[in-house]
């Protein structure tokens, strides 16, 4: 299993209406590709800043190639981000899943 993490910081105020808009387009982008094994989202207020970190699982290179394309450490965005996001990361990271969360354990 591999995780793929991204992160993205928004305006506090606009905190819970970027929650909602990952659900509208990256939640199901993930969750709607062959081989995604799940996602979570982690959220954190400090200062005048929200931070997401979005972790989506796969179960192979290829599947995550599906999603984000050939250039697999190129981040994936959606029309909307620029409106809330506060810089466009150019990259996420990947880790191999050692130790799943009990609900992916087969």
């Amino acid at each position: 299993m591999i995780a793929r993490t991204w992160h993205g910081a928004v305006r506090a105020e606009d905190g819970d209406r970027y929650h909602a808009y990952l659900f509208q387009t990256g939640v199901p982008g993930c969750r709607e590709t062959p081989g995604n094994l799940g996602v979570t989202i982690l959220r954190r207020t400090e200062g005048g800043e929200a931070h997401f970190l979005f972790i989506s699982y796969w179960d192979s290179w290829d599947a995550i190639r599906a999603f984000a394309g050939e250039d697999v450490e190129k981040a994936h965005y959606y029309a909307e981000d620029r409106k809330y996001l506060l810089e466009l990361e150019p990259t996420v990271t990947h880790y191999e899943v050692l130790e799943p969360p009990e609900t992916m354990r087969a």
